[in-house]
This record gives structure tokens, sequence and C-alpha cells, in this order.
């Protein structure tokens, strides 16, 4: 599997009163997580069409888990598994990191969602990881989700022109980011549902 970037949604906002979580990635999940991921309306705005198989999926979980950079969850909506978010390209002498996700059910994806799952991976990696920059790239046709970032609080870095060659198109990718500093000084301005990316479910 690879990172999860480029699949930001952005549609009808849902009732507030919809709880959102995050657990770690678990083995029971890959299946799942493998249809999801070759699913057509996932891949749209992904850099490949993976053709994934479940002992493949296995393998690439023991690989990360074996070396400590499984930085994956299931996104959950009132408590039914929707989506994945994780954590790439982990440079601890740099203090930065990727991210990425996507929220599989249709008719779970709201602004509402976008923007807590958002803002709290923020919290997560500038508060608990200690990381200094985030970094995400998007596809430019997929406005929606660099407007998302914008909204964020994320700053465009450039433009990498036809970077991604998917199906015989090639893409141009927009570069996002936001520093610890630049969130510290805005998040207090939003409202936003706090996700915690250290709950444990209880055995």
């Amino acid at each position: 599997m690879d990172n999860v970037t480029n699949n930001t949604f952005i549609v009808s906002p849902v009732c507030a009163s919809r709880a959102f979580l995050c657990r770690r990635l678990e083995v029971d999940d890959l299946e799942e997580v493998m249809h999801w991921r070759m699913s057509a309306h996932v891949t749209r705005f992904m850099n490949t069409d993976p053709v994934l198989t479940l002992e493949g999926q296995k393998q690439w979980f023991k690989r990360l888990s074996d070396a400590g950079e499984l930085y994956y969850w299931i996104i959950r909506v009132d408590s039914i598994p929707c989506g994945l978010i994780n954590l790439a390209d982990i440079d601890g002498v740099n203090k930065r990191c990727t991210w990425g996700y996507y929220v599989a059910v249709k008719k779970l994806r709201s602004i509402e969602l976008a923007m807590a799952l958002e803002m709290s991976l923020y919290d997560y990696v500038f508060d608990k990881i200690g990381f200094n920059k985030v970094i995400g790239e998007s596809f430019c046709m997929n406005t929606a989700a660099v407007k998302m970032h914008e909204l964020c609080g994320c700053k465009t870095e450039g433009i990498l022109r036809q970077h991604i060659l998917k199906n015989g198109q090639y893409y141009d990718v927009c570069v996002q980011s936001i520093l610890a500093e630049e969130w510290r000084n805005i998040r207090n301005k939003y409202e936003y549902q706090r996700i915690d990316f250290d709950f444990q479910e209880n055995p």
C-alpha cells in the first residue's frame, strides 16, 4: 500500500452530533482497507490504481510494524469504519512528515469530518510527536482538496508539473505545507471536533 495522499473530499456537512474517531490500523482491518484502496472513487485522485492482495497487505503491515513506522489509523464516523488516514516520510532529523487520507464511504464524507481530521492531525504531529512541518500533495485538478488545505492553514509551496504519470496521462501536483508555529497561531480561530490519535479501544 502506498501513502494515502491526494484524496480529500468536500461535500455537504453532516450533523454536528456525529462522533469522529481514529484508531490504529490492525491486521483485521487489512481486507476492508484493501477493497477501499482499489475502489475507483478512492483511486481517482491518488497516484496509483493498485491491484492488491491480502497476503501482500499483510507483508506490508508486518514490514512497517517491525520498523516502527506504522502511522496509519482507521477513520470511524459514529463507530462505522469509513476510511484511512496516515503519516509517511517520517523524518526525525528535520522534524517533518507527509500525510494523507481518504474516506471510502461516500455518505459519510463531509466538510466537518475533513476539517476535524486535518486539524486534529496537526495537533497530533506538532504537540505529541513534536515535529515542525507537515507536507501534503494533491493533484492540482483536485481543487476541493487544495482549497480545504488552504482553509486549514496550509501554504502552497509550489506546483510539480507533470509529476505523476497515471493511465497514460500526466498530472500536476500541488505541494502544500504548514509549520508548527503557524498552526499554533491560528488553531484557536477554528471550531472543530478534536480527534484523539492516541485512542485505544478496550480489549
